[in-house]
């Protein structure tokens, strides 16, 4: 992890900055809150740090904005409300931009885009797309209730029942995927960045199947009338045009998921 860690560096650190267009922030503290739960994007590593995609980003974000980043961590079902209700500067945790959500939080514009794909272990061979996975009774999804996944699999895969007892609820995506390896549910969703991750580090022990189910934007969230709205799209854009995202994807989503 350290070798990854320090490529990642190299790569950002060899990408031009267009800090000079941005606005500064004059060194201002920020509090963001994740949940540590979803790898590659955030997540607590053998060696107890917490790293992933959006720890990178952010501190890239920091050093072309002039601020500085304080971390705090929250269960999934908490944070929307907690940054809300003005706890928390900025929420990262591979948050889908939604209009529900957006009746309570502001979203920041798409920093990755991505499909719910089907995952389910290398030996399946009972079902081949949702449809195969509806049909019969006795198969389990895990979902973690309250997210794009969980609502994917009630109303894309299943028939709209939210307490459908085919769906075992997991309050983390970790303990879903570590259900489908043992064999204790038959099927995961999870976003097509990830999921491509996951299966390429499984050695043949997952793959992917079926067509993609639908397209989901992520995006990071503040408070109402956010001012940090503003500064944080401008430095989205500054990294996807200087090549900084497509560097990030390749770290965490291919490299991490090969164990380079």
């Amino acid at each position: 992890m350290t070798r990854l860690l320090a490529s990642a560096a190299l790569i950002l650190g060899a990408l031009p900055a267009f800090a000079q267009d941005l606005p500064d922030l004059g060194g201002r503290e920020i509090t963001v809150v994740t949940e540590n739960a979803y790898p590659p994007l955030q997540f607590v590593d053998a060696e107890g740090n917490a790293v992933g995609w959006e720890y990178d980003f952010m501190a890239e974000a920091a050093e072309r904005l002039n601020a500085t980043v304080a971390y705090e961590n929250t269960s999934w079902d908490a944070m929307i409300p907690a940054v809300a209700e003005g706890q928390y500067d900025i929420g990262m945790t591979g948050i889908t931009i939604r209009d529900d959500r957006r009746e309570v939080v502001d979203f920041s514009e798409p920093y990755m885009t991505s499909q719910m794909r089907m995952i389910v272990r290398g030996d399946e061979e009972r079902f081949a797309d949702a449809a195969g996975f509806a049909a019969d009774p006795d198969l389990l999804a895990a979902a973690q209730p309250g997210t794009t996944p969980f609502y994917t699999t009630v109303y894309e895969v299943l028939d709209g029942d939210e307490a459908n007892p085919r769906i075992i609820k997991f309050e983390t995506f970790g303990a879903g995927l570590e259900a489908l390896r043992s064999g204790d549910v038959d099927l995961v969703l999870s976003d097509s960045t990830a999921a491509e991750g996951y299966v390429a580090a499984s050695e043949g022990g997952l793959r992917i199947v079926g067509e993609p189910l639908g397209t989901e934007d992520f995006g990071f969230i503040f408070p109402k009338g956010s001012d940090l709205v503003a500064p944080m799209n401008a430095v989205i854009e500054s990294m996807r045009a200087d090549g900084t995202l497509d560097a990030l994807n390749q770290t965490w989503f291919v490299d991490y998921a090969m164990g380079r």
